[in-house]
């Protein structure tokens, strides 16, 4: 008999910003007492849902559980930029580029999780606001973050796709800051309002039929006679089959132990810019932009249709096994975006930030996922490398996939990846990995 205890249950600090600014959704049900349904789903993020509707696009008569800690759209997936990119984002390379055939596999599979997003978003009636197919920018402050925009686009010209590159007059027109040197524009991605993104989905999930039970941490699977038992403080879920879709938190039921590395980054969200603000600073009204190195600092700004005119700022990763952060570190990290804020906004020098929050991310050493079965009727679809929105859609449709027993350039993608490789032992792994992370910052300080 197999049994799996969790040793943690998610642990968020800070509101969860983008759901905050939209209006308020009526809670669902935490699970009690005892229910059964032929699938359960650990996890109401990027891949859980995405599995959801995959599962019912193969078998719509298939009663599928979805099991989520905290509320859709406040744990981890309230907390990611929204950048839903389709192109090659290795956050281990100095430029984001791998190797030219790797890269156009998951391009096109990318794509293909884009495309699945953009259909569920018609389906489900999801406003056009939550999900817009308007790009974005690596942004470039340095003449080493020009060097990398550059190599990322001869890159970018060998395999054939599209790209331009930006000088700061153009940079200054989109953002209004004259801080940015250039940039280089790739029109492929999606920015999302994730909260706004997955509350949709999950409503859309609900009206075919998923039943969703939020703050309902799980904290037993264990084999029983016909499937799997799913244990909460409240009650259970019996399954035939169950996916597990809760990203790091795989490593807490005890799978792939001392495989994964978990980074906490932190982002703040201003108050809404009133109407002087909005004239000082001028550019367009929505705009993103990931940093030229990946170690550097991310920010977006929306407008009304997302929640209201606002900017985003992240930066600040950080090391922690146990897979939370303090009021210390935010405090920490709030101060450090304080500063690179006003550097690139000085018109807004001071603009109250009103959300600050801490987001988890999970990567691997060698930078594979986790969607494969790893025990007989229990599969995975883990592990996102700090690329959630499209790598955790790809792995929930890869999950659904597999355990119907269908194969598709999904699941041949992720089950040839190797196995995550091992860290070194405790604590040398966060020694380690803590000094690497301050070195690469203050290499990027600018970016």
């Amino acid at each position: 008999m197999a049994r799996h205890q969790a040793v943690r249950t998610p642990v968020f600090n800070g509101p969860a910003g983008w759901s905050v600014i939209l209006p308020p959704v009526a809670p669902r049900a935490r699970l009690e007492g005892a229910t059964g349904c032929d699938i359960a789903i650990v996890g109401g993020g990027f891949a859980g849902l995405s599995a959801a509707r995959r599962l019912h696009q193969i078998d719509p008569g298939l009663d599928v559980v979805i099991l989520d800690a905290a509320r859709i759209a406040e744990g981890g997936t309230g907390r990611n930029s929204g950048f839903m990119i389709d192109l090659p984002h290795e956050l281990t390379s100095s430029d984001y580029a791998g190797g030219d055939s790797h890269d156009r596999q998951l391009t096109a599979l990318n794509r293909h999780a884009i495309d699945f997003a953009a259909q569920a978003v018609a389906e489900y009636g999801i406003p056009d606001g939550w999900f817009q197919r308007s790009g974005k920018i690596n942004a470039a402050a340095s003449a080493a973050g020009m060097a990398a925009n550059e190599s990322y686009a001869k890159h970018l010209h060998d395999l054939g796709e599209a790209h331009e590159m930006l000088d700061a007059q153009a940079m200054r027109q989109i953002t209004g800051t004259d801080y940015y040197r250039g940039g280089l524009y790739t029109p492929g991605t999606a920015m999302i309002q994730p909260a706004g993104y997955v509350q949709g989905f999950a409503a859309g999930l609900e009206r075919g039929g998923v039943r969703i039970y939020e703050n309902s941490p799980v904290l037993t699977i264990e084999t029983a006679a016909q499937g799997w038992r799913l244990a909460t403080a409240q009650g259970e879920v019996r399954a035939q089959r169950v996916i597990m879709a809760n990203n790091g938190h795989l490593e807490s039921f005890g799978f792939k132990r001392g495989r994964l590395m978990h980074i906490m980054l932190n982002a703040c969200m201003t108050e809404e810019l009133s109407p002087e603000a909005l004239r000082a600073l001028g550019g367009q009204e929505c705009w993103g932009a990931t940093p030229s190195d990946p170690m550097g600092t991310t920010v977006r700004r929306i407008g009304p249709a997302q929640g209201g005119n606002r900017i985003v700022i992240r930066q600040g990763g950080y090391y922690r096994p146990g897979m939370q952060t303090s009021a210390g570190d935010l405090s920490r990290l709030v101060g450090h975006m304080r500063q690179k804020f006003d550097a690139r906004f000085p018109m807004l020098k001071g603009l109250r930030f009103e959300y600050c929050w801490s987001g988890h991310l999970c990567l691997s050493k060698n930078g594979v996922s986790v969607m494969r079965e790893l025990e007989p009727g229990l599969f995975a679809a883990c592990v996102d490398n700090g690329l959630g929105t499209t790598r955790s859609t790809l792995t929930g449709i890869g999950a659904a996939e597999m355990l119907c027993g269908q194969s598709s350039t999904i699941t041949g993608f992720f089950t040839a990846e190797a196995e995550p490789s091992r860290l070194p032992p405790h604590p040398f792994d966060t020694i380690g990995a803590n000094a690497y992370l301050r070195w690469k910052e203050w290499q990027s300080r600018l970016e």
